[in-house]
């Protein structure tokens, strides 16, 4: 980054956070500059052991970040906390309802000891009727309309990604953010919640209000009727994907002039993107049947050529390779649970030209302890004494 100060520069967070969604808070508040301290569990954060489709989720979104080892469930490392707390600017968490309170480190009790702290919670759901009920980016899926709109008609399917948890933390972070503005107007912190529910019925806004516009169900997207005519995955020369759109009649004329299609070009059926909306039944094999003989590098040099959307369908593992995020730095090294290094993706925006960088790689179980113990005031004997009674651990 540039010489100019990361714009959360000087501000401290103290997250109590396991998974995605609240790691994800801290994880933008720290590209952005804050100071983020991850209090975790003796044994370590969960995340930092699981498999599968699990097994990224410690170095892609706790890095930028500093550990410190706790034991909560000992009136000693809850003191630990509340001094670190004491330093603080905002606290995070995502545990269960009613958690936090049970260790005395929910907003309430902390408000009386700070006015000024701003403290994120990133639960299941805003507070009403289902707030009592345990919630994952599948259950909100499910019950949110999302699944529904994704799988195809009958078979509901979760979206490919952890959506609701990495963009309920974004809203977390917006949330905190926000909180911060509002406390250099009033003096004032404030409880911020974030939710996975309310933030999967954001993400089908869309669809309900295509029902409130229309009176009419949003089919799943697979079945769709698409706003527009072209677009679509085509199956070309030896079985490759590539998806193809033309979504306006001008480039409809481009497509058509650069695949020499001149008959349906002047078809009087086809003179709108309306009009090809209503004949995709027949217009869609004729088109299909056309490109066929052509391979997915030259359907996509000749859209590239003519500035037509096209994508190839590319799985997760190329992007390591992809030459636009290695020629713009949207790629960088990140230390794994295993201590080897990949390359992770960096935020999707730049200050002042730059991606917000890596300060700190994913931190080892309890990296920081010492030092931040020593800061909040523990001498050398007292960190020893804690360590040996597990209520920290050093790392060492």
């Amino acid at each position: 980054m540039s010489e100019s100060p990361l714009p959360y520069a000087g501000i401290r967070v103290v997250e109590f956070t396991h998974m995605v969604m609240g790691p994800t808070c801290g994880m933008l508040l720290a590209d952005l500059g804050a100071e983020v301290i991850k209090v975790e569990p003796i044994e370590g954060d969960n995340t930092r052991r699981l498999l599968g489709s699990g097994a990224g989720f410690f170095p892609t979104f706790n890095r930028n970040k500093k550990s410190i080892a706790l034991d909560l469930k000992q009136p000693a490392g809850v003191e630990a906390a509340l001094r670190l707390i004491a330093t603080a600017d905002i606290v995070s968490e995502n545990f269960k309802p009613g958690t936090m309170k049970k260790l005395g480190l929910d907003y309430e009790t902390l408000k009386r000891l700070d006015p000024r702290l701003i403290y994120v919670s990133h639960k299941g759901f805003l507070p009403g009727p289902y707030d009592h009920r345990t919630a994952l980016d599948e259950v909100v899926q499910m019950m949110g309309g999302l699944a529904y709109m994704t799988g195809r008609s009958g078979d509901p399917l979760r979206a490919g990604t952890s959506v609701n948890d990495i963009m309920g933390g974004m809203f977390g972070a917006i949330g905190a953010m926000a909180a911060l503005r509002q406390r250099e107007l009033t003096g004032k912190g404030a409880e911020v919640q974030s939710a996975l529910f309310e933030n999967n019925v954001l993400l089908v806004a869309q669809h309900m209000m295509q029902f409130a516009a229309t009176g009419k169900a949003a089919d799943p997207m697979p079945s769709r009727i698409s706003a527009w005519a072209v677009y679509d995955v085509f199956t070309v020369k030896d079985g490759e994907q590539i998806f193809l759109a033309a979504v306006s009649d001008k480039q409809w004329a481009i497509f058509c002039k650069a695949f020499g299609l001149a008959d349906l070009m002047a078809d009087p059926r086809l003179q709108s993107n309306n009009d090809r909306v209503l004949a995709r039944d027949w217009m869609m094999p004729i088109l299909r049947s056309r490109l066929a003989g052509h391979s997915a590098a030259e359907l996509s040099a000749v859209f590239e050529q003519n500035e037509l959307p096209f994508a190839p369908i590319t799985r997760p593992e190329a992007l390591f390779d992809d030459p636009h995020l290695n020629a713009t730095g949207g790629l960088a090294p990140i230390r794994m649970n295993d201590g080897h290094m990949a390359k992770v993706p960096l935020l999707p925006f730049t200050l002042d030209g730059e991606r917000p960088g890596i300060r700190l790689q994913p931190p080892t179980l309890g990296e920081h302890s010492h030092a931040l113990l020593k800061e909040v005031g523990y001498s050398d004997a007292e960190i020893a004494a804690l360590e040996t009674r597990h209520i920290t651990t050093t790392g060492d």
